[in-house]
């Protein structure tokens, strides 16, 4: 019993010190406007569309929301009137313990309920929100984007805004779709 205890706390030793070893770019620097398009364009460009380029005034935009969210710690889209013509992501998780593949990771996995149809009927699950990050993504009129991460004491916010927004009532998401999937 002692034997499985000590096995027990070596486990979790050894999973906080994975979580706290999480390496990825500072917020802000090249290196993170580069990882977080890179991960949004690869679908993107398997889906044939338009790539996607970073735009600071965005970014500029994301990282005042993500500061806000930091600071409160309240977990809500902003105020549709503060970005006009602007879509957004968001993500929260705990500090320190996610990458920003894994973050961006989360909204593409969404691809899974996905189906076309008129937006926001657009879902296998009858539920637009669960597909409104990849849609942001893959909008096809979408072509610019800025992103920030902000942390409080314990959670990670990931702001992405996008250029045209996406996720339009009434539009039609055509099929997207590769041979490899």
């Amino acid at each position: 019993m002692l034997k499985r205890l000590s096995m027990f706390a070596a486990l979790l030793s050894l999973s906080g010190s994975l979580a706290a070893a999480v390496s990825r770019p500072a917020a802000g620097s090249p290196d993170f406007a580069r990882m977080v398009v890179r991960a949004q364009n690869a679908e993107r460009a398997q889906l044939g569309l338009v790539q996607m380029a970073w735009d600071p005034a965005l970014a500029n935009h994301a990282a005042h929301y993500a500061a806000e969210l930091a600071a409160t710690d309240k977990w809500e889209h902003s105020d549709h009137r503060r970005r006009v013509g602007q879509g957004e992501n968001l993500w929260m998780g705990t500090k320190g313990a996610f990458t920003i593949e894994f973050m961006v990771g989360e909204w593409l996995a969404e691809r899974a309920v996905f189906r076309p149809g008129i937006f926001p009927n657009v879902s296998t699950t009858g539920v637009m929100g669960d597909v409104g990050h990849y849609t942001q993504i893959i909008w096809p009129e979408t072509h610019r984007i800025g992103c920030a991460l902000r942390s409080s004491a314990k959670y990670d916010y990931l702001v992405c805004r996008y250029s045209e927004a996406g996720n339009v009532i009434g539009r039609p998401m055509r099929a997207l779709t590769v041979a490899s999937r």
